[in-house]
């Protein structure tokens, strides 16, 4: 079975090079050709995204939007038939539209943004949210199980961006619920570090504190989760809620996180948040 995957970034190009380990054929692509490279040693490095797609089983994107992602599909032109695993998180708007776009093109969709940043990537230790026919999870799984530790089918493709915007509401929050409580602290005279300690091993206890915490105390954010990609995501969030719920937290994140981006902190991991929350930016 051949796999043509489109987009080798910070996730897509751990996440090609496990599809290949398992055993398949992986022709990979990206607009720039220098980050799809270095997975030559497992698979084969194509020279445009319609070579990638060019007689594929199956093709997978995991490109930063949806407009990038409708452009590569579009360059990659897959032939009829082509089971499509889209497992960028690109919202419900994108969503619709790029499944419209399969439609037209007699492309079976299947709607699968993942859940996890680099390091579970690099691990196969992903989530995968999908969402799609079901005659299409026979095909899908060996590639969902190359990359990831666990897959839930959700029914109808559109439900797997649904639930991946609610898991990354609560990732927002919680990552800019973090560093207010780390800058409220060290304005009160506080060590900060003394947060991360006092919730350790208690009901108040969440790793991701710990994890985004400590970036946020070490000054340090190689990314794991680009500050620019989180600020998608969290209007993606914010789009989503309209008018029907109050996503405060969200938006709370959202701005932190655009300014950060605006001081260029973008390719930064999403936790120099931090610096807008301490006003440093």
């Amino acid at each position: 079975m051949t796999v043509a995957f489109l987009g080798t970034g910070i996730m897509g190009a751990p996440m090609a090079a496990n599809i290949a380990k398992a055993g398949l054929d992986v022709r990979v692509w990206n607009r720039t050709r220098a980050k799809a490279e270095p997975l030559a040693d497992v698979a084969t490095v194509a020279d445009s995204a319609a070579s990638a797609a060019e007689g594929a089983d199956i093709l997978v994107t995991m490109l930063a939007d949806g407009p990038a992602v409708a452009e590569a599909f579009e360059a990659a032109s897959p032939a009829s038939g082509t089971l499509w695993l889209q497992m960028s998180t690109v919202g419900l708007d994108w969503t619709d539209r790029l499944a419209a776009a399969a439609e037209q093109a007699g492309v079976v969709f299947v709607d699968a943004p993942v859940l996890g940043t680099r390091q579970p990537a690099e691990q196969a230790q992903l989530q995968v949210l999908a969402s799609g026919p079901e005659e299409a999870r026979p095909k899908a799984t060996p590639v969902f199980d190359a990359v990831a530790v666990k897959t839930q089918w959700l029914g109808p493709a559109g439900r797997g961006s649904r639930l991946k915007l609610v898991l990354n509401a609560w990732v927002l929050a919680l990552t800019n619920a973090t560093a207010e409580s780390l800058g409220l602290a060290a304005a009160l005279g506080v060590d900060p570090s003394l947060f991360l300690e006092t919730i350790e091993g208690g009901s108040l206890d969440v790793g991701y504190a710990h994890v985004k915490g400590g970036a946020m105390l070490s000054g340090e954010y190689p990314p794991s989760f680009p500050a620019g990609l989180a600020a998608k995501d969290a209007r993606l969030v914010v789009e989503a809620a309209g008018e029907d719920v109050d996503v405060a937290g969200a938006r709370a994140a959202l701005s932190h996180l655009e300014a950060a981006v605006e001081a260029g902190h973008g390719d930064e991991d999403m936790a120099a948040l931090y610096r807008a929350v301490r006003k440093e930016c």
